[in-house]
Parts: structure tokens; sequence; C-alpha cells
């Protein structure tokens, strides 16, 4: 039982990890700067630690520049309040997702004029339906060995769709229940303590009110994992925050 907690719970946070620090924070935001070899690294470990659920970097970004453009409006890719039930909201997602992905919708040109990183080969290998597979079927033999009953497999479907399912928790949770620090002109929310356990990305009405800002934390109770991470990095000069002007306060 024990090997099956901790490939969970390291393959949930590696993911969330990279999900929050590479493709939100970078892909999406340029929050920092890094050499064209880290960018490469953390693309690669991106890809790696999603595996089978692997979300393309610059479809990512597009959509989620989209997400704070229309937020919470019918425009938006992924806002819980034009959607019954989370599962119909991902499904919503991964639609736009795809269109992106394969050239068959052009977003507009306000969503990709700023840098998006790009990788086509890793991209192309990645997203590919068979290196899918092959993690699926990797998950699925970690578990046929270390599972010490059939009802631990019921985890497995996490695995299968880990970053979708983070995003989407992020995206309805945090537009739906928890409090807010500022007035946006959305619905984007706080959720604490679940917060500490998404890394962060929780804490979506700070993120919206100053959406530059590396730190998404504001009150002292609240903590955002990645951003600590982020300056550890920062300080070892792996990658170089961006400076931010504060935003003037709106109660």
């Amino acid at each position: 039982m024990i090997f099956i907690l901790l490939f969970f719970f390291l393959h949930w946070f590696l993911s969330l990890f990279f999900h929050s620090f590479f493709l939100h924070r970078y892909a999406s935001h340029q929050m920092y700067t890094i050499s064209k070899g880290w960018e490469k690294t953390f693309y690669f470990l991106t890809w790696f630690v999603q595996g089978s659920s692997y979300l393309v970097p610059r479809a990512y970004g597009v959509m989620h520049r989209m997400h704070h453009e229309y937020s919470d409006t019918e425009k938006d890719p992924h806002s819980p309040h034009f959607f019954n039930d989370i599962w119909q909201m991902m499904w919503n997602t991964a639609k736009i997702f795809r269109a992106f992905n394969t050239g068959k919708k052009l977003p507009e040109q306000q969503f990709t004029s700023e840098y998006l990183p790009v990788w086509h080969k890793l991209d192309r290998f990645g997203h590919h339906i068979l290196t899918r597979g092959v993690f699926g079927a990797a998950y699925i033999t970690f578990y046929i060995l270390f599972a010490p009953s059939a009802w631990w497999f019921l985890l497995l479907p996490i695995h299968f769709l880990m970053g979708p399912i983070q995003g989407a928790i992020v995206n309805w949770c945090g537009h739906k229940y928890g409090y807010s620090n500022y007035k946006n002109g959305d619905h984007s929310k706080n959720s604490t303590p679940f917060g500490v356990l998404l890394m962060g990305e929780l804490f979506q009405n700070n993120h919206h009110y100053d959406k530059d800002n590396a730190n998404f934390a504001r009150k002292w109770y609240e903590f955002d994992t990645t951003y600590l991470i982020m300056r550890a990095l920062n300080k070892i000069g792996v990658i170089k925050l961006i400076p931010v002007i504060p935003v003037p306060v709106r109660h």
C-alpha cells in the first residue's frame, strides 16, 4: 500500500508543480525568464511528469490568456457558471484545447502576441495517442505489481487525466467556492486550506486581481508553495523573477 500512496502523491504534486510553475506562470504569464537550456529542461519535465495527460504549453497558454480576458463570461473557455457540472466544463475545455493544438481553430492575435514556448517535436511525440498509451500502461503495471487490492485501481483514472483534473478543480472551485480579497468583476475566489493542497493555484481571486504577480498569496494565512520554490530557483540563478508594479487595491 505504501508504494501506491507514494506513487500517487509523487505523481500528483510533481504534475501539479510543473502545471503551475511552467504551464501557468511561465507559458501563460511569463512571470520569470530562463535560459533556453532551462526552458527545454522544464518543458521536458512537464511532459514527463504529466505523462498520459500532457498539456501542450502553447495551447494551454492561449486558453489561459483567454480565461483572464473573458473571465466568467460566455467566451471564457472554462468558467463553471455556464455548465451543469465539472465534467461538461472539462469537455468544453478539451474541445477548445484540441482545436488550438491541431490548428483547426486559430486564436485571436492578442493571445499569441506575447511569447509562447514551443517545442514541436516533443509536442508531436508527447501528444500522440501511442505515447499517452505507453504512460497509461506503465501506471497500470505499477498498480498490478503493488496494489494490495482491486479497490486501489480506482485511482488510475486520476493518473490518466492528472493534468486536466487539476486544471478543472482549480477553475471550478476557484470560481465558485471561497472568499474574495478583491473586486475583480468576475466570480474568482480564494480557497483555504485547499489552496495549499493545490500549491497556491486556488488563490484565484488574488491571481485574477494581479495576474502578473508570481505570488498568489496575500493574507498571512495564504500559502503559495509554488512561489516559494520559485523564489529558491531565483536565488540560485535558475530563473529570474520579473518584478511587478503593485496594482492599486480595489476592495
